[in-house]
C-alpha cells in the first residue's frame, strides 16, 4: 500500500504496485544427465519467492523458476495418490511439478470515484506443494541381462565407448550403463548394461525392482550366460532362474524377443554348455562369443541389428 506524494501532484493517489508471482518448480529431461543421484541427497526443492510491489505503481519482481534436470526416461509419480503424472521420455520434455503462487494486488487496483484513497490490498497466493517419486527407466533399444558376473559390462565396453566398472567379483555394476553401438554407417542402437539379477529379484530381493524396471523400455533382450560360474552353479539352471524372474515381474516383459548368448567362449567347457542349452531350448540360434578374444562378436552385433529391425517393424 502506497500513496503518491510528489511535487506537481497535489492530489497524489494510490500507487501501491502488485507483488510478483512466485517461481514454479519445473522438471525437465535433459540428455547427458545419467542418474537421479542428486535427488537422493536433497529431498526439498523450492523455487524463488516473488518480490513485493513498491510505490509509484512498481510491480514486484517475479520469482525465478527452479528447473531440475533429470535423465530421459524418468517417470514422475504423485506420492500421495500413487498416480503417474508424466513420463519424460525424450530430451527436452518438461512438466511444471509445482506452480508458483500469484502475486497480490496493490492498493492502486482498488481506486474508484467513490474510493479515492483505498487502503485495501490482497495477499499473494500460496504456491503449490507436492511430494513426488522419481523413477528412472533406462531408455535403450537392447538390454543386457543375466546373473552377476556374466560379462555384461565387458560386453558393453567392447561394443561401445561406454566404460563401466569391470572386476572379477559380482555386483560390480550398481547402476545401468548405456552405450551407443555402431553397426555400420546407417545402423546403430543403444545398448544398456543392466546390473546382475538374482533369484527373487521380482519379489524385491537385492535391488530387484530397481534393476528390472530398467529392462521395461528395451525392445530386445540379450541374455548372457556364463559357462563356468564362480559359484559352481549350473549355467542352464541359471538361465531358467532369470526367465522365471522376468515372468514373475511382468508377463509382457517375458514375451520380448530374446537373443541367448554363451559368453566367455575362451573358457573350457563353453562349447559343451552351448550344445546342451541349444538342445534343451530346441534352438539353433544360440550364439557363442568371447568379448576377450573377439570370437563371434561381429556376427553377434549383426544378429542384434537384424532382430531389432524385425521388432521395430512389428511394433510400428
Amino acid at each position: 500500500m502506497a500513496f503518491r506524494r510528489e511535487k506537481h501532484y497535489p492530489r497524489g493517489g494510490p500507487s501501491g504496485g502488485d507483488g510478483g508471482n512466485g517461481g514454479s518448480v519445473v522438471i525437465r529431461a535433459r540428455s547427458g544427465v545419467n542418474s537421479l543421484v542428486s535427488f537422493a541427497h536433497q529431498r526439498h526443492w523450492r523455487a524463488d519467492d516473488g518480490s513485493p510491489g513498491t510505490g509509484s505503481d512498481c510491480h514486484g519482481r517475479n520469482g525465478k523458476n527452479l528447473v531440475l534436470d533429470v535423465p530421459p526416461g524418468t517417470v514422475l509419480i504423485d506420492k500421495e495418490i500413487g498416480l503417474e503424472i508424466r513420463d519424460l521420455v525424450n530430451d527436452g520434455d518438461e512438466i511444471v511439478a509445482a506452480r508458483g503462487g500469484k502475486g497480490g494486488w496493490g492498493n492502486h487496483h482498488f481506486k474508484s470515484s467513490t474510493n479515492q484513497a483505498p487502503r485495501e490490498t490482497t495477499s499473494g497466493g500460496l504456491g503449490e506443494s507436492r511430494r513426488l517419486i522419481l523413477e528412472l527407466k533406462s531408455i535403450a533399444d537392447v538390454g543386457l541381462i543375466g546373473l552377476p558376473n556374466a560379462g555384461k559390462s565387458t560386453m558393453l565396453s567392447r561394443l561401445s565407448r561406454a566404460r563401466p566398472e569391470i572386476a572379477d567379483y559380482p555386483f560390480t555394476t550398481k547402476f545401468p550403463n548405456l552405450g551407443m553401438v555402431q553397426v555400420d554407417l546407417e545402423r546403430s542402437f543403444v545398448l544398456a548394461d543392466i546390473p546382475g539379477l538374482i533369484e527373487g529379484a521380482a519379489d524385491g530381493h537385492g535391488l530387484g525392482h530397481d534393476f528390472l524396471r530398467h529392462i521395461q523400455r528395451a525392445g530386445l533382450l540379450v541374455h548372457l550366460i556364463e559357462p563356468c560360474p564362480m559359484d559352481q552353479s549350473d549355467p542352464i539352471a541359471n538361465y531358467w532362474t532369470i526367465r522365471k524372474e522376468l515372468e514373475q515381474y511382468s508377463h509382457e516383459l517375458a514375451q520380448r524377443p530374446e537373443i541367448v548368448v554363451i559368453t566367455k567362449a575362451e573358457l573350457p567347457g563353453a562349447e559343451e554348455i552351448h550344445q546342451k542349452l541349444s538342445a534343451e531350448l530346441h534352438r539353433n540360434d544360440i550364439q557363442l562369443v568371447s568379448a576377450a578374444t573377439g570370437l563371434g562378436m561381429r556376427q553377434f552385433v549383426q544378429r542384434i541389428a537384424e532382430k531389432l529391425a524385425e521388432y521395430r517393424s512389428v511394433a510400428s
